[in-house]
């Protein structure tokens, strides 16, 4: 099979040096075994977009000298097919309408003693997954605000613990049940990231997914969609993340470090390159 990878930003904030790491980690692992490198726009977060942004970020790429092959793939022309596979969880017994609020869930979590996840938030502890029929049936007629969940026991019951393969820390354990049930859909939110891009990797076909340390825990989430929905395991390569001399992962909010700042500020694309393979070599640590 040929490679394909995908860099998949979220035009919420201009592209950042971050984001070209994780462009420049897709476009090589493609490029060495000769394969394709595809684009996603991962914008279904409706409140989070900013069309300046989007535009920004195809000039942002086009002055560094990235390119990508094929269309470009964009979430919010794939609404239905979203809604599509949402219905299918539904068929299978695997979501259930969560009618907790946030403030809800936390006093929850703190009455429980359950320390938060690192990285997906608080694990809910699953105060709607057993309510009674009749009580759903209430709630959603009379338009209370809920999200939808995916059931974990019952995907754990359904697949077991499956594998998938990290190319940095080898094969790894998925125990479903470990993540709580996570939320897949809202009203205001017609998938969440977890389900649209585990649907997406699956229709562009892609064989090998790079992106960032902070989303190792996520791909547990990602191989129990895949086992349940039937698709394709990709396998992953979690890359180191870039740091400031403090040790501060570098984010979107950190807007002198954006692309576009540093082409403003008269970095050529040579120079903004060559500042990233340097702070490779130093270990993730990037200065200008």
């Amino acid at each position: 099979m040929p490679v394909i990878t995908r860099f998949a930003p979220s035009p919420s904030g201009p592209l950042h040096v971050g984001h070209l790491l994780a462009a420049l980690q897709a476009r090589r692992l493609a490029d060495a075994h000769g394969g394709r490198c595809l684009l996603r726009v991962e914008n279904i977060d409706q409140r989070a977009q900013h069309p300046e942004y989007l535009a920004l970020m195809y000039e942002d790429l086009a002055w560094l000298g990235l390119s990508f092959d094929g269309e470009v793939m964009v979430q919010t022309r794939r609404f239905e097919v979203y809604r599509a596979v949402l219905e299918q969880l539904r068929q299978q017994g695997l979501l259930y309408p969560c009618f907790c609020t946030r403030t809800e869930i936390k006093t929850q979590v703190a009455e429980m003693g359950r320390a938060p996840h690192a990285t997906l938030g608080y694990l809910y502890p699953g105060t709607c997954r057993n309510l009674p029929p009749e009580l759903v049936q209430e709630k959603l007629a009379a338009g209370v605000p809920h999200t939808w969940r995916l059931d974990m026991q019952r995907v754990q019951d359904l697949i077991g613990c499956p594998t998938w393969h990290d190319l940095h820390r080898g094969t790894q354990r998925c125990v479903p049940t470990a993540y709580g049930d996570v939320v897949l859909a809202r009203k205001d939110f017609p998938a969440s990231y977890h389900l649209a891009v585990v649907v997406d990797d699956a229709a562009q076909g892609v064989t090998h997914v790079t992106r960032g340390a902070d989303l190792f825990d996520s791909t547990h989430i990602h191989r129990a969609l895949q086992g349940v929905l039937g698709l394709p395991v990709p396998q992953y390569c979690h890359h180191a993340l870039l740091r400031d001399n403090a040790g501060k992962r570098l984010a979107k909010r950190d807007g002198a470090r954006s692309i576009a700042s540093l082409r403003g500020a008269g970095f050529t694309p040579q120079q903004v390159l060559d500042s990233l393979r340097t702070a490779l070599r130093r270990g993730g640590i990037w200065q200008v």
